[in-house]
């Protein structure tokens, strides 16, 4: 079983990233897990006198579960051209840490829109020696949709073969390392 952790950078209770991402773990194959991440929001910003004895709890729970898994895919928005505050002080709590230095790791994208912000997020997690997975790109439009319209495309027959597709590839990908 390959255990893969899912990472929202949107923290909107309707979030189209979030919901891409949910629907990756319920479409996964057999042979993978897909855990979504939930406490991006309760993320302290990150202070580098945290780390060590004095991590908090949450950030302890992020690079646990970034640690344990085989590989992490992410989801985010843009927003002005870049990375959301609360994505890149996830990323900020694992820079000293060992939990992404070669993990696989995977984008996938609810808009068309982010393309500043996906440049930004691979250039910051490559720097981060998170191994980036970049063959099979999985991008399905949600943005604008309500949740119930947003739910009626993650759940069409192509949509959902092209997730489980994404997440099939991205899996051989951490087995192959």
């Amino acid at each position: 079983m390959i255990d893969i952790l899912a990472i929202s950078g949107s923290l909107r209770a309707a979030s189209t990233n979030s919901a891409l991402l949910a629907a990756l773990a319920a479409n996964a194959p057999s042979d993978c897990r897909v855990a979504v991440y939930d406490g991006l929001g309760l993320l302290p910003i990150f202070n580098p006198d945290d780390e060590g004895d004095r991590t908090p709890r949450e950030a302890a729970r992020l690079i646990e579960a970034v640690t344990g898994a085989d590989g992490v895919i992410v989801s985010c928005p843009e927003y002005a051209h870049g990375v959301p505050g609360g994505m890149k002080n996830a990323l900020d709590w694992l820079v000293s840490r060992d939990a992404a230095v070669g993990k696989p790791a995977m984008l996938v994208h609810a808009s068309a829109r982010s393309l500043y912000a996906r440049a930004a997020l691979a250039e910051i997690m490559r720097t981060m020696s998170f191994a980036m997975y970049e063959e099979t790109a999985l991008e399905i439009a949600l943005l604008g949709k309500k949740p119930l319209e947003m739910e009626n495309i993650l759940a069409e027959p192509t949509n959902v073969l092209a997730m489980r597709n994404a997440v099939s590839a991205f899996a051989e990908f951490i087995a192959a390392r």
